[in-house]
């Protein structure tokens, strides 16, 4: 019995020290802090995102062009096109999430979604490279000329391997973040900071991957030909596949349910609506839960129940008939644990701040689409020998990003903290506003810029020049400036975003709330491309031009107008936000050390019982 005593004692000090909670290595083995996870592992992850971006982010910026030029598309339509790969793009995160978190878990989820970008981007160089499989060589921005546009097998041929990449990276976006933040406790205050730096480090990530694809692959598209900026892509994703599996011994991988935490979280609703003619009781103790302390040696999760949304507590409520059949198993459509509902409740209150990020993706989609074709109006010379593409301009905030999230990590966001004693510096909702204030400031900055745009076109009489054959005597640095200006607002926004779903979600749920992000995202996308077509349809007798946005001549639309039309829409939302975020709470829960209290408790019981009974 000593010796049962002794191992079931090493046990308790080894759980509390190392090893991780619902988590284990690649081959099934429960995880350790000292051989699984850290900055390691995740710095390998982070590098398979920064390949995924930089082979993903140039078909973001130049596939308006590729449209318009290659495929024959009208601007305007080749926008909507975009923005509807964009859109389904993030939309498909919310499926892949729920299938990394429910049946294949986060690490299968991201290896298999780079597999099938890299096929996509394969089938897109494939298709640049062959003429047969694309329209005439034309110039559409001529207005004598006459281009057909793709259709047929070669238009089905370009949307599969669009969308296949479209589902990679999708899949990368919804459970690779997950995945890296897996690698860190978030209830150990030293991996909660790291977890924090790393969230910022994604966003390094994400520039550094975005400024060699703005920059060389863009050359490359230029003077190689589409074929090989495709190709240079299909290389980039190969890498970063690989790269994700150098890391597989070390990482950390969340255990799957295999059943649905969505199931749940319905299930908190439906229980609600049965239960509705039921009085709530007056103490929420004698509302339903597990006891804590039989269950102590299982993995779960337990909430302090709130006030917040008392109709949802219906589904906690225990019937006379319930208490009676206790021996029977629990009818979850009717009765749900405390824990249950409160994350139901959370998940309820991420929607509205949810919701105000929506028109901060509506603004990307301009810069964009619409930016970089103003881009192809103007002086792109930097010397006289050496033209910036249009398609690159983003390498400006990109740049300035590289330098200053360091900075903001490893320096503003300690000073901060010695202040606030946040671990994040300051809260994730403030950091949200921040950049949802600096994308109107570069919506209204956008506007004035491009009234001075039409403004040189129209004082040197070339309102009707040819885009980059007869550039506008004005530098194409003037965009600069906006897109500068929403490169901070992305560092405060998504980052923030992205760790306030992360923390704020149950633990079942991490893949599906980064997906908050990108399906606000999705959303913002596609209004992009039904706000286009409307104000189009509104303004197309009350403009010369048939439409604020319409044709091919920005010299002659009213670009700046729609801009002004965004940043006001901009800070209107901003009004909203802030009653929204002032009135949002943040979880509570009980800290690891509590739990695990709890658990190293129930152990000591049972090894006390099992003296007396010797």
């Amino acid at each position: 019995m000593g010796s049962d005593i002794y191992y079931m004692s090493f046990y308790i000090a080894n759980e509390k020290s190392q090893l991780l909670e619902g988590k284990v290595d690649w081959r099934g083995r429960i995880a350790t802090k000292d051989k699984h996870g850290g900055q390691g592992p995740s710095s390998l992850i982070l590098g398979t995102f920064a390949c995924e971006n930089l082979a993903s982010f140039v078909i973001g910026v130049t596939l308006v062009t590729y449209f318009n030029g290659v495929m024959h598309y009208d601007v305007a339509d080749a926008a909507t096109q975009v923005t509807n790969y964009s859109g389904t793009s993030y939309i498909l995160t919310v499926l892949v999430a729920i299938l990394a978190d429910t049946y294949i878990g986060r690490f299968k989820a991201v290896l298999i979604s780079c597999w099938i970008e890299f096929l996509g981007l394969g089938l897109l160089a494939f298709q640049a490279h062959f003429p047969k499989y694309k329209p005439p060589l034309c110039n559409i921005l001529d207005p004598t000329s006459t281009c057909e546009k793709v259709d047929g097998k070669n238009a089905a041929f370009l949307f599969i391997a669009l969308y296949l990449v479209a589902l990679g990276s999708a899949g990368v976006k919804a459970a690779l973040p997950s995945h890296g933040a897996d690698q860190f406790d978030e209830n150990d205050k030293k991996e909660a900071i790291q977890m924090s730096s790393f969230f910022n480090w994604l966003l390094l990530a994400i520039c550094i991957g975005g400024s060699i694809s703005t920059t060389f692959i863009v050359w490359i598209q230029e003077h190689k030909g589409w074929d090989w900026g495709f190709f240079v892509s299909t290389l980039a994703m190969l890498f970063g596949a690989i790269i994700l599996c150098v890391g597989l011994p070390w990482y950390r991988i969340f255990v799957i349910k295999g059943s649905s935490a969505i199931t749940e979280i319905f299930q908190v609703y439906v229980a609600a609506i049965r239960n509705r003619n039921l009085q709530l009781p007056e103490d929420s103790a004698d509302l339903y839960e597990i006891d804590e302390d039989k269950e102590a040696a299982i993995p779960a999760e337990f909430l302090v129940h709130t006030d917040t949304y008392k109709f949802l507590d219906k589904a906690a409520i225990i019937q006379t008939s319930q208490q009676q059949q206790s021996s029977k198993p629990i009818d979850q459509w009717r009765l749900c644990r405390v824990t249950q509902v409160e994350n139901a409740k959370i998940l309820l209150s991420m929607i509205p701040v949810f919701c105000c990020t929506i028109i901060m993706t509506l603004c990307l989609a301009q810069l964009q689409t619409f930016s970089i074709q103003q881009g192809f109006t103007m002086d792109t010379r930097i010397t006289n020998y050496f033209h910036i593409p249009p398609a690159s301009l983003p390498i400006i905030p990109i740049v300035f990003l590289i330098i200053l999230i360091p900075v903001y990590d490893q320096i503003v966001v300690p000073i901060l903290r010695k202040f606030t004693g946040i671990p994040t510096g300051i809260t994730y909702l403030q950091r949200v506003g921040i950049g949802l204030v600096l994308s109107a400031l570069s919506m209204t900055v956008a506007s004035i810029l491009e009234v001075k745009r039409k403004q040189v076109a129209r004082d040197n009489n070339m309102l009707d020049a040819i885009p980059v054959l007869q550039p506008l005597p004005i530098s194409v640095f003037w965009l600069s400036i906006q897109f500068f200006i929403f490169g901070i607002a992305d560092m405060f926004t998504y980052v923030g975003l992205l760790e306030f779903f992360y923390s704020q979600a149950p633990k079942e749920l991490k893949s599906v709330s980064s997906c908050f992000l990108w399906t606000s995202m999705s959303i913002g996308y596609f209004l992009s491309s039904i706000i286009v077509k409307v104000v189009n349809k509104a303004t197309k007798k009350v403009t010369n031009s048939g439409g604020w946005l319409a044709g091919n001549n920005f010299n002659r639309n009213h670009l700046n107008l729609f801009y002004l039309l965004l940043a006001v829409l901009c800070v209107l939302n901003f009004g909203i936000y802030l009653i929204v975020a002032s009135k949002y709470k943040y979880r509570v829960q009980k800290s690891a050390s509590d739990q695990d209290d709890s658990r190293v408790h129930a152990l000591k019981d049972q090894m006390e019982e099992s003296q007396m009974e010797n």
